[in-house]
């Protein structure tokens, strides 16, 4: 794992700011390869690169080049497949001087110029220059398990694996994207190609930029595309363990040590599973509990580890809640509201100890239907198809309207959101299910001034576009497909990259093979999720391998007690960085925000999530924004 910065300026000479400039951002990124650095400079193109060594320990420093120096390349990520690749590649008469997987890009490159991409199994994210062809590719692994950034200042292109590298580049625009605002309070992440900076932009998930001197141009290359092909379903769990399974052999290279995040759910169960089919010796494991019993998984994480034989370790942490929001503002460069990542954090800083790369359970939810609001979507697109819009619209929102907001009760007796979501179309009820903060809220805490800036903006319009473009009749992978395209690059593995970076941490994930995602794809939305049961396919795939309290436990999520946090340990930071009139910013409302403080410090209304959010959002800002230089 790594990462890199880039300038491109195709109208320049090289000079020594350039070297400068470069060497600044580079430094920004330190964290995430404290290894070693490299760079590499010339008329029109400075890559800069830091390395957490992984694989090649020796040979592997970045940025590599081919036979003759005319192609450059700097990787963020592992090639999973480059032995295979470079096999292939040197009866083809290609030279390699390395063991790096890293290399297998150049060569690779030269064989099958820009297509070669689709033949790469693996996280990455890369940064290649053709210097004879003056052509710039910048290519995102097809899920987005690894990050990478741009932006225009004047003709100069400039990428990075993080924001705040290219926040080091001179007289980039710092303003901000009033759509990312919006969609922040929304959904408590930024989705798509969308940033919190106007001028910054993300390259999606299975996608290439290609800039020359013709112009720029981006292309997608993969999607997932869900068609589901006739099997019975003991032959899709023989398939699906044999994937996995696979999938997890192809992850255990490495010349550092390795291990696994082991929680006690079924995912990083089932890698872990898989992992003990491959390993010659036990498996390094790392759990984390709290006191508080309803959000510690100890006692499954520890279950698991007996039964698999690993060697295992954890801890209960107590965090300082303060300390650790404000630490990961600076690793997340953009507001991220997010709380598991202070778990994930504080897992990462545990493995970190004894390992250098970690396997885990990520992906398996998106792929396998594992999210409990999945069920609720079936019956709900259910109803729908019973009632006509009309009458849904006006029976189903009036009876929501007036059911009551009822925090305080258990979930069974919260029946407002499912009326709600009954008489909203499909895309509107997942915005309604995953929000953090409702649209109504929503237009109550930001300023007058936003509102009229953002004029008739919608975050559901986006949830539209992506339901529409699902090749899929099918509602409930429809689902899924937005959750590929947002919820899974843009939350969870952003989360998971930033925590693990912070802690100069490979993470790897199985369940991220696209092999295993396009398979899981083709198969009947009836073998992931029937009735309450899902990851129906999954639970059958690992039978026998994982231990049955762990194949039958619900779902419990990697969260922290962060409502009770706002009243009592992070209560002193909220009334410093959120209750006060300068930290709306002119964006939000003070007095809403202080409305919604009465009301959950008094528990009359659970206001958790809007409050989270905007303590983010507000130690974002001054970090990057008030004391940039």
């Amino acid at each position: 794992m790594c990462g890199f910065v880039g300038i491109l300026d195709l109208s320049a000479t090289p000079d020594g700011e350039r070297a400068r400039v470069l060497e600044a951002m580079t430094r920004t990124l330190v964290h995430r390869g404290p290894d070693d650095e490299g760079s590499f400079c010339d008329s029109h193109v400075a890559l800069g690169h830091r390395r957490l060594s992984i694989i090649d320990l020796e040979t592997g420093r970045q940025p590599i080049d081919n036979e003759d120096g005319s192609v450059w390349v700097v990787l963020n990520g592992e090639i999973y497949n480059h032995r295979d690749l470079r096999a292939l590649l040197e009866t083809k008469g290609h030279t390699f001087k390395t063991r790096s997987d890293t290399e297998a890009i150049v060569h690779a490159y030269e064989e099958w110029d820009v297509a070669f991409v689709e033949q790469l199994r693996g996280m990455f994210a890369f940064a290649l220059w053709d210097r004879q062809r003056q052509r710039l590719l910048l290519a995102r692994d097809r899920v987005g398990k690894k990050p990478l950034y741009y932006a225009t200042v004047g003709d100069r292109l400039i990428f990075a694996s993080e924001i705040k590298a290219l926040l080091a580049f001179p007289g980039l625009d710092r303003a901000l994207d009033l759509e990312a605002v919006s969609d922040y309070l929304s959904l408590l992440y930024i989705p798509r190609e969308k940033t919190i900076f106007r001028r910054v932009r993300k390259l999606l998930p299975g996608h290439q930029l290609m800039a020359s001197p013709t112009g720029t141009s981006v292309h997608r290359y993969w999607d997932v595309h869900f068609a589901p092909e006739p099997t019975s379903e003991s032959r899709a769990a023989e398939r699906v363990a044999e994937l996995l399974s696979e999938a997890v052999g192809v992850r255990l290279e490495s010349d550092v040590p390795l291990g696994a995040f082991l929680s006690g759910g079924l995912d990083s169960s089932a890698v872990v599973a898989m992992m003990a089919r491959h390993a010659s010796a036990p498996i390094a494991s790392a759990s984390i509990g709290f006191s508080d019993p309803a959000f510690d998984e100890l006692s499954y994480a520890r279950l698991s580890a007996r039964h698999f034989l690993t060697d295992h370790r954890d801890e209960v942490v107590t965090p300082s809640a303060a300390e650790a929001v404000k630490a990961l503002s600076w690793y997340y460069d953009e507001p991220f509201g997010d709380s598991s990542a202070i778990p994930t954090y504080y897992v990462s800083r545990l493995a970190r100890q004894r390992v250098t790369v970690v396997l885990s359970g990520d992906g398996g939810d998106e792929s396998f239907a594992g999210y409990r609001r999945y069920y609720f979507d079936v019956r709900e697109n259910r109803l729908r198809g019973w009632v006509p819009a009309p009458i849904r619209g006006a029976v189903f929102g009036l009876l929501g309207a007036m059911y009551p907001k009822a925090d305080y009760l258990p979930q069974i007796f919260r029946g407002k959101a499912f009326l709600s979501n009954v008489a909203r179309t499909p895309w509107e009820a997942y915005l309604h299910s995953v929000s953090g903060v409702s649209e109504a809220d929503k237009a109550g805490l930001l300023s007058v001034d936003t509102r009229r800036a953002l004029g008739g903006y919608r975050t559901a319009d986006l949830f539209h576009d992506l339901y529409r473009a699902a090749d899929t009749a099918d509602s409930l992978s429809r689902i899924q497909y937005i959750d590929f395209k947002t919820y899974l690059p843009d939350d969870i593995l952003t989360k998971v990259d930033r925590a693990s970076m912070a802690n100069s941490l490979e993470v790897r994930c199985p369940f991220l093979d696209h092999h295993l995602i396009e398979y899981a794809a083709r198969l009947p939305s009836s073998l992931k999720l029937r009735g309450r049961q899902s990851k129906l396919i999954l639970r059958k795939a690992v039978a026998g391998l994982v231990p049955d309290v762990i194949l039958k436990r619900p779902k419990m999520g990697f969260a922290m007690p962060v409502g009770s946090w706002l009243r009592t340990d992070l209560s002193e930071l909220v009334h410093d960085h959120v209750l006060t009139d300068r930290s709306g910013h002119g964006l939000f409302a003070p007095e809403t925000i202080r409305d919604f403080w009465r009301e959950h410090e008094a528990g009359r209304r659970d206001r958790t999530t809007a409050l989270w959010g905007l303590l983010v959002f507000n130690l974002w800002y001054e970090r990057f924004m008030d004391a940039r230089p």
